[in-house]
């Protein structure tokens, strides 16, 4: 960990090539389900959230609902948790497998460091594509809940759009955003420590795999937890 901030704290030390090919893997592969999964997750919301304000006569509450959750909640966490179960394994995946392999052994062997070499870059990936998948989300979502009021409650775009400026604030967007970089930096972390702790077994290959991605799930859902009450004193 220390020689993990040691190097972030050189730029001049980061491997460009690397970065952006960990970043094409992690984020650019991954924007086409992230905006499907946040579009429908924003109909659903708007369209079950719509079901019940309507029995009190509040049906134009929907889309406060709506942009508050696809905002401060929804496409951050998703995308988190997303992240846990598709990235967070596959670097441990990764990692754990040059272990086993004696490949890290034989960086070392070279000088090397291995931190730098594996471990860097796939944070500092993370740290950019979740944000931008967090925006994304936010975007995918809202639209959602404007596809569902468009055509259930009669509530035009640009209606939705006035009433949604009207009543969410900016606070509410960076919200998200703020949480979106922690849970990057320890979903990375996570993924990569336990790709270190592997043996030299298959066996253990898959063992951390699933440790790293139950370890970062219940990271990003207890922060998440944490994060919501916190802003929730802050009257955010």
């Amino acid at each position: 960990m220390e020689a993990l901030f040691t190097t972030l704290l050189r730029p001049a030390r980061w491997r460009v090539t690397s970065l952006v090919a960990n970043l094409q893997q992690i984020g650019l592969n991954a924007v086409p389900i992230i905006a499907m999964l946040t579009f429908m997750v924003g109909a659903v919301i708007a369209f079950l959230g719509s079901t019940v304000l309507s029995t009190f006569g509040a049906s134009i509450f929907t889309v406060q609902l709506v942009a508050f959750h696809s905002c401060a909640n929804l496409p951050c966490c998703w995308r988190a948790i997303l992240m846990a179960g598709r990235t967070a394994s596959a670097f441990t995946a990764q990692i754990g497998l040059m272990k086993a392999n004696e490949e890290i052994d034989a960086i070392q062997a070279m000088g090397l460091n291995a931190v730098e070499l594996l471990v860097l870059p796939r944070v500092l990936a993370l740290l950019v594509a979740l944000p931008m998948m967090a925006f994304i989300g936010m975007i995918s979502g809202i639209l959602g809940g404007l596809v569902v009021c468009a055509l259930t409650l009669d509530i035009s775009p640009t209606m939705f759009l006035t009433i949604m400026q009207n009543n969410v604030g900016l606070e509410h967007f960076w919200v998200g955003m703020i949480k979106a970089p922690v849970f990057a930096f320890l979903i990375a972390v996570i993924g990569c420590l336990e790709g270190f702790k592997v043996s030299g077994s298959a066996e253990s290959v898959g063992e951390h795999t699933t440790a790293s991605v139950v370890h970062s799930i219940f990271v990003v859902i207890l922060l998440d937890a944490v994060a919501a009450l916190f802003f929730m004193e802050m009257g955010w």
